[in-house]
């Protein structure tokens, strides 16, 4: 599904800044804004790399005419303001609250790919990261950038709190379903395995590629993060307090999520007539969400997700199976941990606050 505003004869190019785009999801950013065709990358920061040109940072950007005189500097938001239009902060959270701040007061828009803003209760954010709120008064401003859900409204702020990526692979299969009614509430169970890059670019014991390789381990048992904002998102959905169970495990591989999710039906399946009654209604649910979306790739036939058809893409593959015998609607997906999790889903965001082709710079 595209912007349905009429296309401009003539768009206007948008300065874009990326603060922390050091880091894989900056790279990402990186990779894509130098390549969209209606925007121009203004400044690029990062302490540790302060003072260094595009294509000493990334050799793979090298032969790009902006690899030397793009330059990271230190992060200033004063300095970002006078350079950019739109900031994307790719940042731990608890940092990148202190820069949305001042960049928000002096007229930019800001897309935040940390935690910060994605939240809206303050006291839950508090319960989760374990520190307070930064910027609680700007929690209701904020929009949670997921473009299939929120399009709308995205277009309309100047605040956007990128989701998550382990949300992405869960939200985008579920919410359709507890929307139209068709699946419980209550009992969801989310199991995902996350690429190495989803812990960020670091130097520690646990992401070693001696303690990574060969090897496969749950982590964040049982209260991971991420669960406060898919909960926040699925009680939006459903009307009402949604509580699941989420393990996430990290496999040895650079990037990629495979998320596989129990659902109960409302609908209690009897016989194989039940079964393939339920079974339209649900294909019908997801071709009404999705069946128009550039970005969700809904498999059919005996198709199920694999994250090599979409690493290095911002699509999500969708699949799902009724099992009869357990009564249970399995759903699966699989994503780009930077992409679509995280850079892409953000580029998309951007397209929409700017009135740019949804699929600019993604396709």
């Amino acid at each position: 599904m595209t912007d349905a505003r009429p296309p401009q004869l003539e768009m206007s190019m948008k300065r874009i800044a990326i603060v922390g785009a050091s880091g894989y999801s900056g790279e990402e950013l990186v990779r894509l804004l130098l390549a969209h065709p209606h925007v121009e990358l203004t400044a690029l920061t990062s302490r540790q790399n302060a003072g260094q040109s595009l294509g000493q940072v990334f050799p793979r950007f090298a032969s790009h005419p902006k690899s030397k005189s793009l330059r990271f500097t230190e992060p200033n938001s004063d300095v970002l303001a006078q350079k950019a239009e739109v900031v994307f902060l790719a940042l731990p959270h608890g940092v990148a609250a202190e820069y949305a701040v001042p960049l928000l007061q002096k007229g930019c828009s800001v897309i935040d790919l940390s935690a910060d803003f994605r939240v809206k209760d303050a006291a839950v954010y508090r319960e989760f990261y374990a520190h307070e709120h930064p910027a609680p008064e700007l929690l209701s401003q904020a929009v949670y950038g997921l473009p299939e859900i929120y399009r709308e409204r995205i277009k309309q702020t100047s605040l956007i709190a990128a989701p998550g990526c382990y949300p992405t692979s869960i939200l985008l299969p579920v919410i359709p379903l507890l929307k139209a009614g068709l699946v419980r509430p209550a009992g969801i169970i989310a199991d995902s395995l996350s690429g190495v890059s989803g812990a960020g670019r670091k130097a520690e014991l646990d992401y070693l590629f001696v303690e990574c390789n060969e090897s496969a381990r749950p982590y964040g048992v049982p209260k991971h993060r991420h669960l406060s904002e898919i909960e926040q998102e699925f009680s939006l959905a459903a009307g009402m307090p949604v509580i699941i169970q989420f393990t996430p495990h990290l496999i040895p591989v650079n990037r990629g999520i495979l998320t596989t999710l129990y659902l109960a039906p409302k609908e209690h399946i009897v016989d194989t007539k039940g079964a393939e009654a339920l079974g339209s209604k649900i294909a019908a649910c997801y071709r009404a969400a999705y069946g128009d979306e550039p970005f969700v790739r809904l498999l059919e036939g005996r198709a199920l997700p694999d994250t090599k058809n979409v690493v290095g893409t911002n699509v999500i593959e969708i699949a799902w199976r009724l099992d009869p015998r357990t009564g249970r609607l399995i759903v699966m997906s699989a994503e780009d941990n930077l992409v679509k999790g995280a850079g892409g889903q953000a580029v998309q965001c951007l397209n929409l606050l700017c009135g740019f082709p949804e699929t600019a710079g993604l396709i």
